[in-house]
């Protein structure tokens, strides 16, 4: 229907989604590539019958028992009442606009960076303004003054380790980005937290910057991104403001009792992780070693780049039953960390694809 009252500036927009290509291996939406193991799968499937008997109810809305073991889980002394869980990061970062964003109020980030971030601010009517990032990818703490000095943005969301370069912001970096933020907050979000190396996590410094907020997700390393839970940690106060904006019952009883049922196998679930890092640096000597360029990454991904024409890339693995991501500007491509098999698929048809390039 072409007669529709549709929001102007959602004209002709396409709905976000990452290709769909039914091809064998799958490295573009950086999924964990191991399955939970069976115990942590029987104890969740307990929890979710245990839940359904009291489905006619509806859930505890404020998620009580989730945000204690989310609690336990991140440490250093954070209370419950301090964390805030959702569908996903995603959600809780809408929700994080909605209640400090809106008409007449601006988003900052640094390019290139999670491609959602400008679709949040415009959902929520906040306009959205992006610094670069110098060579090294680090955000261009310059560029982005110039920016709080014009438009005063009321949010700034960064990354850590960054999507799609897998870089990570030192603590010092997050306290001059706490101090660029002035009055508005500061969104560290650390999809990728676990990936990295011990104490990256800006949630260390939550005492001294009142207006930090760290979101987390279960999606990545914890290998439960059909789950959909993610999380903010950050003051009282913010938590209570997205208790404002959020949706009657926004998490199920299902998705609370899985969620919490899991944070009791730490242990099993993070398993993979040191495999998927082990993996991620020998991708990355091999891709050194075959002179391809590549960023350091401290996530499950590796940014692919430059190269003549990414888009051929892109094609020619795609056609040899490799989908990766292109992002990260011209010239790049993202492949997610997959298992050994996998790793070695993407290799081999690297290897072809640029050979092929070659002879032409």
């Amino acid at each position: 229907m072409t007669d529709l009252p549709l929001r102007a500036d959602l004209v002709g927009q396409e709905p976000y989604g990452a290709p769909t290509d039914q091809v064998p291996v799958r490295l573009n939406v950086n999924e964990n590539p191991y399955p939970p193991p069976q115990g942590a799968v029987a104890a969740m499937s307990r929890a979710v019958a245990t839940a359904l008997t009291d489905a006619n109810r509806y859930p505890d809305r404020e998620a009580t028992e989730l945000r204690a073991a989310l609690a336990r889980y991140v440490g250093h002394g954070v209370p419950p009442d301090q964390v805030w869980a959702a569908n996903g990061s995603n959600e809780v970062m809408h929700q994080l606009l909605g209640a400090f964003g809106g008409p007449g109020r601006t988003c900052l980030s640094f390019a290139p960076t999670y491609s959602m971030y400008p679709v949040y601010a415009r959902d929520t009517n906040t306009a959205y303004r992006e610094a670069p990032r110098r060579a090294d990818h680090s955000p261009d703490l310059a560029a982005g003054a110039a920016i709080v000095a014009e438009h005063r943005p009321v949010v700034v969301v960064v990354a850590s380790p960054n999507n799609p370069t897998g870089g990570l912001l030192d603590h010092s970096t997050i306290r001059e980005l706490h101090d660029l933020a002035g009055s508005g907050l500061l969104v560290v979000d650390e999809a990728y937290v676990e990936f990295a190396p011990p104490g990256s996590s800006a949630v260390a410094l939550l005492p001294d910057l009142p207006r930090l907020v760290v979101l987390r997700t279960m999606s990545k390393a914890w290998g439960l991104a059909g789950l959909r839970v993610g999380y903010a940690v950050a003051a009282p106060g913010i938590v209570d403001a997205l208790r404002l904006v959020r949706l009657p019952y926004h998490l199920s009883a299902v998705t609370q009792a899985a969620a919490t049922a899991a944070l009791a196998h730490e242990t099993e679930l993070l398993a993979p992780v040191a495999e998927v890092v082990a993996e991620r640096e020998r991708m990355a000597r091999w891709l050194a070693d075959h002179g391809i360029p590549a960023a350091e990454s401290s996530a499950n991904f590796i940014l692919l780049g430059p190269v003549p024409d990414s888009r051929a890339l892109f094609t020619e693995l795609r056609d040899a039953g490799v989908l990766i991501r292109e992002t990260g500007g011209p010239g790049h491509l993202r492949a997610s960390i997959g298992t050994p098999a996998e790793n070695r698929a993407l290799q081999e048809a690297l290897l072809a694809a640029l050979d092929e390039e070659g002879r032409r």
